[in-house]
């Protein structure tokens, strides 16, 4: 099973997006687990993970975690503003299964 992690300020403001990815991912039969931490957290949590994905309000991070996750391999990429903004879990859903490709 794939992991997707999404990441934003304080790991609240991504839930909705979060269910969104997974009734996305469960209409298409997906095994994948979907979860949302706070920036503060992340380090913690990227051993977890298959590919993450910031939110537009915490993109600053995007060097930091990308230092921390190229020796292992692992995708970083900030979610798109609009797709974040209007809650588009597909096309970020899509954008996650594209990084782990």
């Amino acid at each position: 099973m794939k992991k997707i992690m999404l990441c934003c300020a304080a790991g609240m403001s991504t839930s909705m997006l979060v269910q969104k990815m997974r009734a996305e991912a469960a209409k298409r039969s997906m095994d994948v687990e979907i979860e949302a931490f706070p920036v503060a957290e992340i380090e913690n949590q990227l051993h977890h993970a298959d590919v993450v994905l910031l939110g537009p309000q915490v993109q600053f991070e995007l060097q930091r975690l990308t230092e921390l996750s190229t020796p292992r391999g692992l995708p970083v990429a900030v979610i798109d503003m609009m797709d974040y903004g209007t809650m588009r879990g597909d096309r970020v859903l899509d954008k996650a299964i594209q990084l782990m490709a």
